[in-house]
C-alpha cells in the first residue's frame, strides 16, 4: 500500500475570505483609485478563489494568494482604464472616503486609507509601475511575486517600482502636516476665500499650489487644473462669491477625506438643483500645496449627508 503523501492544509472557508476583504479592498483601491472598481476587483478575486477551491487547489498562504490574484485583476483593469481615463471629461480625481469627525470607528478606518495627494500622482504611473509600487512598497510582496503578477522578470519588476517611486517623488503635492495643522490651514483658507481677502489667502497658499476639480462632465469644474498662488486665490474667491449668490442656504461641515482634513458642502440652488461637494487639501509648512474638489455625482454616492 503506498504511503500517504504530505497532508494538505484544510481548505480555507468563505469566512476566511471575508476576513481578508478589507485588506483586498485597500489593495485594489490604492491601485485603481475607484471604490466601485475596487469592489468589483475584490468580487472577481472571490470568484477566482471559489473556482480554485472547487478545482482542489491547495492554498497555503491565503492572504498572499488573494493579494496576488487581486493584483492581476487590477493590472487588467488599469490597462483597460487607461483609454477611458484619457477620454474623461475634464480633470480626474479618485473617489473619496468621507467620514464624520465624531465617528471614532471611522477615524480608525480612515488612518489606513491613502491620501488623495498620492492617488492623484499615481494616476500618472503606468499600470505596471502602479501595481509594482502598491504591491511591494505598500503591502510588502516580494519582487518575485510582483513579477509573477506582471508576467515579467524580477529585474523588470524592480525597475517598474523604481521608476514609479521616482515619478511619485517628482510629481506628488507636498503633504506633511498633521491633521490639526491641516484643519487650521483649511479653516483659514475658507474664511479668506469667503471674504475675498486675497492677502489672507496668499498667507496660506504655497507659491506652486494647484487646484483640481472633478465634475465628470456633469458639473462645471473646469477643464484644466489651476496652478499658482495668484490664480488659485482668485479662482476660489470667484467660486465662493458665486456660490453665495446662487445658493440661498448651504452648509459646510468639517469631515475626514481619506483620513485628511476636508469639508462636505451641501445645499440647494435657487432652481432646486442639489449642491454636493467634497473638498480637501494637501498641506506642508503651514501652506496649502493642493486643493482637491470632488463634484462628480457618480463619485459621491457614498456620501450620506441626511439632506
Amino acid at each position: 500500500m503506498p504511503s500517504p503523501g504530505p497532508s494538505a492544509l484544510p481548505a480555507p472557508s468563505p469566512a476566511d475570505f471575508e476576513a481578508e476583504r478589507p485588506h483586498l479592498l485597500s489593495v485594489a483601491y490604492r491601485m485603481l483609485g475607484s471604490r466601485a472598481e475596487a469592489e468589483d476587483a475584490v468580487q472577481e478575486a472571490w470568484l477566482r478563489y471559489h473556482r480554485a477551491l472547487e478545482a482542489g487547489e491547495e492554498i497555503r498562504d491565503l492572504r498572499g494568494w488573494l493579494t496576488t490574484a487581486t493584483g492581476r485583476i487590477c493590472l487588467d483593469v488599469l490597462k483597460s482604464a487607461r483609454v477611458r481615463r484619457e477620454a474623461y471629461p475634464g480633470q480626474w480625481l479618485p473617489e473619496t472616503f468621507v467620514s464624520r469627525l465624531d465617528d471614532p470607528a471611522e477615524k480608525i478606518a480612515q488612518k489606513q486609507e491613502v491620501s488623495l495627494a498620492l492617488l492623484v500622482v499615481m494616476e500618472k504611473l503606468t499600470p505596471e509601475q502602479r501595481v509594482s509600487v502598491v504591491l511591494h512598497d505598500a503591502f510588502g510582496l516580494p519582487f518575485e511575486e510582483v513579477a509573477d503578477v506582471l508576467g515579467t522578470s524580477v529585474a523588470a519588476a524592480r525597475q517598474h517600482a523604481s521608476r514609479g517611486r521616482r515619478a511619485i517623488s517628482d510629481g506628488q503635492a507636498r503633504h506633511t502636516a498633521d491633521l490639526a495643522e491641516q484643519r487650521r490651514v483649511l479653516e483659514a483658507f475658507l474664511a479668506a476665500a469667503s471674504s475675498g481677502d486675497l492677502r489672507a489667502l496668499a498667507a496660506v497658499l504655497a507659491p506652486d499650489v494647484v487646484s483640481i476639480g472633478d465634475g465628470g462632465g456633469v458639473v462645471n469644474a473646469g477643464q484644466n487644473a489651476v496652478v499658482g498662488l495668484d490664480k488659485v486665490a482668485r479662482f476660489w474667491v470667484g467660486i465662493l462669491s458665486r456660490r453665495l449668490r446662487e445658493v440661498p442656504e448651504f452648509t459646510v461641515e468639517p469631515v475626514l477625506v481619506n483620513g485628511d482634513a476636508g469639508v462636505l458642502v451641501t445645499g440647494r440652488y435657487a432652481d432646486g438643483r442639489r449642491l454636493l461637494t467634497v473638498m480637501s487639501v494637501a498641506v506642508s509648512d503651514g501652506r496649502i500645496t493642493a486643493v482637491y474638489n470632488q463634484l462628480n455625482p457618480a463619485k459621491l454616492g457614498s456620501v450620506t449627508d441626511g439632506r
